[in-house]
């Protein structure tokens, strides 16, 4: 340390102890009457949290609360209206608090609640409340997904289950009814999306009860469960899918091919339905966290494709390819060598990789999460429609593990040279490190189970980045695979608002991302559909890991040798996921206290 600097320290030093000296201490009643507000504030926390279990009874139970063992979910208009009524009856609630007299983590905890609660009245005043299926899914595969989420292990598991099949006819028919009102007023998905989308119920209208995926519970036993019981809930669970579980598929297929699907619109964007403009611009700044509009994002996107591809260029120069850069990404598409033959040699990479890199976590780390991982395949049915992979974090009571779904469909269409990348983002140090780790922070519930997704989002793609220093991307491939999911991102920024803001077709969206990326035909169509029919959600990434990035620049550059990377994301971490602004306001107080 030079001499300003040292002087400059003792004086910060003295100027602290003069500004505590001076401080007035709390009185025993200022003590008592903080204690009481924080005390009534987190009372109020966990009643919004026992109406959000109420209210979500799988998840629920996926939490160990077994109150609710009986029921799923109501899916109706009716159900969701007065939802709303109840969350603003919650934020008025929460705006009473003496917001002043709570101590430093519960006005943090206020803040974000309240943002959650006035995010979800604002989205209430547009017709997405009727969009509840997307091309990757809908009320039925929230049924025949459903085994995913509860646990297995005794009696109450297995009664629970047969319960709960049992009310799948209702809970069918109101989301039925939700998806007609949602048609009668204008609200529908594109048409070119959707294509083929009835195959997703129909792989569900099997011909005998054995071969539903809804009876995979039933393949093994429990240790712990009685072999009398455990049949006695296996065929009551068959019959309960034959007489009412596919009954219910039949009449949701007809509804879906005889009403919806010829309902189907032309136009993708969500600005061509009643309000869905203004819609798009607040789901714009609920996924971002920003207050941008969306010819902002535009832009940027515009921007960060230009500075990507010129990394991209440097990098096909580094292979030795000499060609254009449309030769060079028609190479790497076709070259049988850059693929995988068989789903276990897709399976087997990605275990691999992230073997490697759960070795390395020590060097960008100093706190990790309890709850492991573990790799699955997509299942079949939703496979052909959904993206290359995604990622399911753990059960809140800690009866499962979190895991990285793979997608093995289509293996000629997804290269091995993105695996790396791909796998970084989904598991570690991505989603499952910061999600597993959220879930065991000492927040309220609401943070620990909840999501910013421009923050969960955003540390999913930086995570990708994070190969760089620890020893991934070697070869010019995989660092091109690196850099082809970096500009996927960035082409999502244009892509996403270009179709719903500024009437971009579907075409268009998908010849910008083939012309600036490296990802295969198949898996651009399927992102692009997907963007359709979730507005919004795709500009998270690239808007969360700018923001990342930009922080561990001014921390690097002001901290200089005391900067430590394990540190560092740390402090990112520390606190869950929040919007960037807090994120922000975060890291520099961090700053301040390395420094």
């Amino acid at each position: 340390m030079n001499k300003s600097h040292l002087i400059t320290a003792v004086l910060s030093a003295i100027l602290a102890v003069s500004c505590a000296a001076s401080t007035e201490s709390p009185t025993p009643a200022n003590i008592g009457q903080t204690e009481t507000v924080d005390a009534k504030f987190e009372a109020l926390l966990d009643q919004h949290w026992n109406w959000i279990l109420e209210s979500n009874p799988t998840f629920a139970t996926s939490l160990g609360v077994r109150d609710y063992d009986d029921r799923l979910s109501d899916p109706s208009l009716e159900a969701y209206a007065a939802e709303i009524e109840q969350t603003k009856e919650f934020l008025e609630k929460f705006n009473k608090i003496d917001k002043a007299a709570l101590s430093d983590d519960n006005k943090l905890n206020h803040q974000l609640m309240v943002l959650d609660l006035e995010n979800s009245i604002a989205g209430s005043q547009f017709g997405g409340k009727y969009m509840i299926m997307t091309n990757r899914g809908g009320p039925h595969t929230g049924i025949t997904g459903m085994a995913n989420r509860l646990p297995f292990f005794k009696s109450a598991d297995y009664k629970s289950y047969v319960d709960r099949l049992g009310l799948v006819p209702d809970i069918m028919d109101k989301s039925t009814a939700r998806l007609r009102a949602g048609l009668e007023a204008g609200w529908s998905q594109p048409c070119a999306p959707m294509q083929g989308y009835e195959t997703s119920i129909q792989t569900h209208i099997v011909d005998d009860v054995e071969d539903s995926v809804l009876m995979d519970p039933f393949d093994k036993k429990p240790a712990s469960m009685n072999q009398d019981d455990f049949d006695g809930f296996r065929a009551q669970a068959a019959t309960v899918i034959k007489d009412k579980v596919i009954p219910s598929l039949k009449t949701f297929e007809t509804f879906y091919v005889d009403e919806y699907a010829p309902k189907c619109r032309e136009d993708v964007g969500a600005s061509s339905m009643p309000g869905g403009a203004e819609y798009y611009a607040h789901r714009v700044k609920m996924f971002t966290t920003t207050d941008r509009t969306p010819d902002e994002v535009h832009n940027i996107g515009l921007s960060e494709v230009a500075r990507i591809r010129a990394e991209m260029d440097e990098v096909q120069e580094q292979a030795g390819f000499e060609g254009t850069f449309k030769e060079f990404q028609e190479y790497l598409r076709t070259n049988p060598d850059f693929y995988p033959k068989t789903a276990k040699e897709r399976m087997d990479a990605a275990a691999i990789i992230l073997k490697k890199m759960d070795g390395k976590l020590p060097e960008l780390f100093t706190k990790f999460p309890r709850m492991p991982y573990g790799l699955k395949e997509i299942p079949l049915d939703i496979a052909e429609k959904t993206t290359t992979a995604y990622y399911n974090r753990p059960a809140g009571d800690g009866s499962r593990a979190g895991f990285y779904f793979i997608n093995t469909t289509n293996l000629d269409k997804r290269p091995l040279y993105e695996m790396e990348a791909l796998s970084l983002h989904e598991a570690v140090p991505g989603h499952h490190f910061q999600l597993a780790l959220a879930q065991e922070l000492p927040l309220p519930n609401f943070r620990k189970f909840g999501g910013v997704t421009a923050f969960v989002e955003g540390w999913g793609l930086y995570s990708e980045r994070l190969g760089l220093d620890v020893g991934f991307y070697e070869t010019p491939y995989t660092n091109f695979g690196r850099l082809s999911y970096e500009m996927w991102r960035a082409c999502r920024l244009v892509v996403d608002t270009g179709m719903h803001a500024k009437g971009w077709t579907r075409q268009q969206a998908i010849d910008y991302m083939a012309e600036n990326t490296g990802l295969s035909l198949k898996n651009i169509t399927n992102e692009v559909d997907r963007y359709i029919t979730w507005p919004g959600q795709a500009l998270a990434y690239k808007t969360g890991e700018l923001k990342i990035r930009e922080l561990r620049a001014k921390s690097e550059k002001e901290l200089g040798e005391k900067f430590d990377l394990r540190l560092f994301h740390d402090a990112v971490l520390e606190n869950g996921a929040v919007p960037l602004s807090v994120l922000e306001d975060k890291i520099n107080a961090w700053i301040a206290r390395q420094k």
